[in-house]
């Protein structure tokens, strides 16, 4: 289980972001094709791969395969991060990091991450720092187009944050106390 096994391959690299993009779904083979945009039997040869290194499980289904990505494999959570932080919000956010202010933390929770129907989280979305409200506003509205659904973010100042924590705030700890990504700054930091 070296990251050699996983990341050698653009095909790869495209069928972990379909896959870790929406950790929950089953997808056809001839789907995977068309996401990938790559010639058929490059996916089945990463898709054999894949399965032989245990990272994804084929299931049959009236003459149909089936693929969906084995969330007891290893580096499951940590691939997650990876592909939160290289696509969709996570991207964009490291993308316009300039743009968007001074940002001491950006974190995405669990549940968002993997893509979670009808989770009510408290927030999608949290970044504290010095934030310029309507660049992140954009690329919030731009992910809600594309996931279709309402993104719950909150920006928050560093003192208001350190206040809030500091007092024991239930929205915040509330936000401490469940699964996230980080995408910018250290969860260590975020917590301490």
């Amino acid at each position: 289980m070296l990251l050699e096994d996983l990341i050698i391959s653009r095909v790869r690299v495209k069928l972990l972001q379909i896959f870790l993009s929406n950790p929950n779904q089953i997808i056809h083979v001839r789907e995977l094709v068309r996401q990938t945009k790559e010639e058929i039997n490059a996916v089945r040869r990463e898709l054999a791969h894949m399965e032989k290194c245990g990272l994804v499980k084929k299931e049959p289904r009236a003459n149909r395969l089936y693929y969906s990505f084995r969330k007891d494999y290893p580096l499951y959570f940590d691939l997650l991060g990876l592909i939160t932080k290289t696509t969709g919000l996570g991207a964009a956010i490291l993308k316009n990091k300039n743009k968007l202010g001074r940002i001491k933390f950006a974190m995405l929770s669990g549940k968002f991450v993997r893509n979670i129907p009808g989770s009510a989280e408290k927030v999608d979305l949290l970044v504290v720092g010095n934030v310029v409200i309507p660049e992140v506003a954009a690329l919030v509205r731009e992910e809600e187009l594309k996931r279709g659904r309402e993104i719950f973010f909150t920006p928050m100042s560093e003192e208001e944050f350190a206040f809030r924590k500091k007092k024991r705030d239930s929205f915040i700890l509330g936000i401490l106390e469940t699964s996230r990504v980080m995408v910018i700054g250290d969860d260590e930091d975020l917590i301490s």
